[in-house]
């Protein structure tokens, strides 16, 4: 669990309902059926018109991983891919055949098996970067949906604020009734611009985070990958893939892992 998604989000609605209370406003006055109905359904709304079934249908996989942590293991990675070339080295590509099973990252053993069959090096590469290039477009599309929908919210809450600024200038007639009316027209907007800035736009930038540890975790394992292919010295492997890594991840033992 990624306690800074929920830490985020409890924070972010506290600060704005206790900021809220503190000026003398009610916890009632901040509920409104229409407007949390105009907000989410007109966002709901403009979203499933930008974008497919098949891309929409992600997005509760996508809240759940906005939750969760996910661990990288550098020098695991790294320990593997020398342990891989050493093998090779000894007893030759093909003796990594029987190793296949023992592979868990579905990349590494993509590139793996590739270079078990005898791909040559710019081919193994080219094909490898377009598989990393395809998770990036999905990445993209998936970040991208929770921007439209950050986008569109503020829009929503201010179309609920005119909406109810039209009813209050029908009931002109009675002055008693236009604070009130005039306040509740105005937490739409509350609604649009604190959706967008407390849930979509930062599941959006969550998102983008996990993308690039992903992404980088990816490079790293293609230039292992190549190295493998190419036949270098396994002690030149780790090393040369050390250096994708900063000096403090350097320094953790082989075996742990990085967020």
């Amino acid at each position: 669990m990624d306690i800074t998604t929920i830490l985020g989000l409890l924070a972010g609605f506290g600060a704005l309902v206790i900021a809220f209370v503190l000026e003398g406003g009610t916890l009632g006055a901040l509920a409104s059926v229409s407007a949390a109905l105009i907000v989410l359904g007109g966002t709901f709304g403009a979203t499933v018109l930008s974008f497919t079934f098949e891309e929409l249908k992600k997005v509760p996989v996508l809240i759940r991983v906005s939750f969760q942590n996910q661990h990288y293991d550098h020098h695991g990675l790294i320990n593997e891919i020398v342990r891989l070339a050493d093998q090779a080295r000894r007893e030759g590509l093909l003796s990594l055949e029987q190793n296949l099973d023992e592979i868990e990252d579905p990349f590494l053993k993509l590139g793996v098996q590739l270079v078990i069959d005898g791909i040559e090096g710019s081919l193994l590469q080219g094909l490898l970067e377009t598989e990393i290039h395809c998770m990036e477009e999905r990445h993209k599309t998936n970040i991208s949906i929770f921007e439209a929908a950050g986008g569109y919210s503020p829009t929503m809450g201010i179309i609920g604020t005119v909406m109810g600024l039209v009813n209050v200038l029908g009931h002109m007639d009675e002055p008693s009734r236009l604070g009130p009316a005039i306040a509740m027209a105005f937490i739409a907007t509350l609604y649009g611009i604190s959706f967008a800035n407390l849930i979509w736009l930062p599941f959006a930038s969550k998102l983008k985070i996990k993308h690039k540890k992903e992404m980088f975790y990816r490079e790293l394992c293609l230039e292992g990958i190549l190295s493998l292919q190419a036949g270098e010295n396994p002690a030149f492997i780790r090393e040369k893939l050390l250096v994708f890594l900063d000096k403090k991840q350097r320094n953790i033992q082989p075996g742990g892992s990085e967020e």
